[in-house]
């Protein structure tokens, strides 16, 4: 893994969110060696019945963006893939409308396992959410090897 905290080139954000984290919306709009920060425009399906920013939005978030900070690789290597081991989500504040913006930080790990914890900001810069998660390496892809 590369050591250099360069953030990731225009082409590198382009690499668009698939599956569930896609459907929900979210962005990841920087990505360096150990950080992602990805946000997501609230729209009337992320709210709960009291209509807040339902907590499940604001826990999938933090535990995307931790993903993704443990698995930025330089262009040209192989793409890197990671299982969800434990995640933990700590809800401090609420929102309704707005860009909410996750900021994650891979803390340390080894060969297979990483940590990275990560705060959930609304747009005037106020905590929503913190939480933190353990993450293991997927050494093969059963379902195939995506494509950039």
């Amino acid at each position: 893994m590369n050591d250099s905290a360069s953030p990731a080139t225009d082409d590198r954000i382009v690499e668009d969110t698939v599956g569930f984290n896609a459907v929900l919306g979210f962005k990841l709009v920087e990505w360096t060696a150990q950080s992602a920060v990805m946000e997501l425009p609230i729209q009337p399906i992320h709210l709960n019945r009291s209509n807040t920013l339902h907590g499940g939005i604001l826990a999938t978030l933090i535990d995307a963006a931790c993903g993704y900070a443990g698995v930025w690789m330089p262009e040209g290597e192989p793409i890197r893939k990671t299982v969800t081991l434990t995640l933990t989500t700590n809800f401090v504040g609420q929102v309704r409308e707005g860009t909410i913006r996750a900021v994650a930080l891979k803390k340390g790990g080894g060969r297979n396992i990483f940590f990275a914890s990560c705060e959930v900001f609304d747009a005037d810069g106020n905590l929503l959410a913190m939480g933190e998660g353990s993450y293991r390496y997927r050494r093969s892809d059963p379902y195939g090897t995506p494509t950039r």
